[in-house]
């Protein structure tokens, strides 16, 4: 794991290939190189891949408190700086994706393509009032359980009944060490409404979602496709909401010729 300095906090991240940058954001459990390892393995013949740690996450320092979405957002901006890219390709799975839309809303011309991985406009802004509010308070108790406890309530929810063990295992290591404070900040990030940065997007956006996603349903994929101008909306059969981990040869599939098609 490579470490840059971004406002004082330690940034820790993996990078591969040679080639047009993309950063990819993991979601609000889990780190960078876990989550995207095979789009790591499999796309740095043509791509200089980075998977970074959020604040909070893997090798990174805690964030500040009430670092929020926006402050995560403001990071993400600072660490892609700091590795001196201009205009790269960024992707985020779920928290990750709905990081990546304010990194567009707050830092417009940042990014030359986004890919939304089973996203949200938030927890507030894709889910309804009461299912936010369930998700949040769930997070909270269990940032203050075991590792265990929140691998049990959390890793179901991740990927169909149908994921090879060793991916579902592998997931539920890097929750294993997930940190509580990291956990928190993330969770509390996750709940804001950001459909108005939607129709704000004006860079070419892909969307992948798998049909047998229970954390971000297909009525959330086509609701953020609408609110989207002009986004290409990627459907994988039979997988759940860690679909680039469940499905990788079709992800991977998509996400190459999205970014080749827009000159990557």
């Amino acid at each position: 794991m490579d470490m840059v300095e971004v406002d004082g906090l330690h940034i820790g991240y993996q990078r591969v290939g040679y080639g047009p940058p993309v950063v990819l954001v993991h979601g609000y459990v889990g780190d960078g190189p876990t989550t995207w390892r095979q789009q790591l393995e499999a796309l740095a013949d043509g791509f200089t891949l980075v998977a970074w740690d959020a604040p909070g996450a893997g090798t990174s320092a805690d964030p500040p408190e009430g670092i929020g979405m926006s402050g995560y957002a403001d990071c993400l901006a600072g660490f892609i700086d700091a590795l001196g890219f201009d205009r790269p390709n960024v992707a985020g799975v779920s928290f990750g994706g709905a990081l990546v839309l304010e990194l567009c809303r707050r830092h417009p011309g940042m990014a030359r393509t986004i890919t939304l991985v089973s996203a949200y406009a938030g927890w507030r802004g894709s889910l309804p009032a009461d299912v936010a509010e369930q998700r949040l308070r769930q997070a909270l108790a269990l940032a203050d359980l075991s590792p265990e406890a929140l691998v049990e309530t959390l890793l179901p929810t991740m990927f169909s009944a149908t994921t090879p063990p060793e991916v579902v295992e592998e997931f539920g290591d890097c929750l294993r060490a997930v940190r509580p404070s990291g956990f928190r900040a993330m969770a509390e990030a996750s709940n804001v409404d950001l459909r108005a940065a939607l129709p704000l997007v004006d860079v070419p956006t892909l969307l992948v979602y798998g049909d047998q996603d229970v954390r971000a349903p297909l009525p959330v994929a086509e609701a953020m496709h609408a609110a989207i101008a002009g986004s290409t909306l990627v459907v994988l059969p039979g997988a759940g909401h860690v679909c680039n981990m469940e499905a990788p040869a079709a992800f991977n599939d998509a996400l190459r010729s999205f970014l080749v098609e827009h000159g990557a």
